[in-house]
């Protein structure tokens, strides 16, 4: 595809696309593990819960909530000291990963507490007559009865983090993202912006379809 039309190699397209997906890769599966504790611990201190503890579940809800309420871009510059200490750069594909997990962490969390909320009461109140322990009933009732539920919210967390790679790639962050702002628009090269463009969209459906029918597996009934 290279030539008078586009200033862009297949080679090119095939790196950008590694470097999105080793961005969406790494930052969801910590940025998972992160969420799935922030909204075990959220659903099981809220008022009436298994463990229930007003202060610890108001002041976490408050973190949650004060991440979420910032645009990634805002968030990536704002803590790019952070990111500095960690990984010892601000730029390049590492960097965006900081800023990627710090994102996704809470809206999974969020997600996670919604879906172990939709289980029944008397799935929990069953588990508490049998002597279960609070990690039990999380562990053995909670996350068996939602795990439906819980693949949809990972789907959904996984789009909205593709979205987010794409803009991580406007600050230098690399992946197809900056590929199309390197090239799509600022050397106007309408070929590299429509392409890439399309790798997006493509990638985002068949990450939607596979959850989807994943869900639908394992759905509880």
């Amino acid at each position: 595809m290279n030539g008078k039309w586009t200033l862009v190699t297949p080679e090119m397209y095939l790196r950008a696309l590694g470097e999105t997906l080793q961005m969406l890769g790494v930052s969801l599966v910590i940025g998972s593990i992160l969420g799935v504790i922030l909204g075990a611990i959220l659903a099981l201190t809220r008022r009436g819960g298994v463990l229930q503890n007003t202060p610890v579940n108001v002041v976490l809800g408050t973190v949650v909530n004060l991440i979420r309420s910032l645009p990634f871009i805002i968030l990536l510059v704002a803590i790019l000291p952070f990111t500095r200490l960690l990984v010892g750069t601000s730029i390049g594909v590492w960097a965006a990963i900081v800023p990627l997990t710090v994102m996704i962490s809470p809206y999974i969390g969020r997600l996670v507490e919604n879906s172990l909320l939709e289980v029944p009461a008397g799935v929990v109140e069953a588990a508490r007559s049998m002597g279960a322990s609070p990690l039990q009933i999380f562990w053995r009732f909670l996350l068996p009865e939602a795990r439906g539920s819980l693949i949809l919210a990972i789907t959904i967390a996984t789009v909205g983090l593709i979205d987010a790679t794409a803009m991580a790639g406007i600050v230098g962050a690399g992946g197809l993202g900056d590929l199309a702002m390197s090239y799509g628009y600022q050397r106007y090269d309408g070929v590299a912006m429509i392409v890439t463009c399309l790798m997006l969209i493509v990638l985002v459906q068949g990450i939607q379809a596979i959850g989807s029918t994943l869900a639908r597996r394992f759905r509880r009934r």
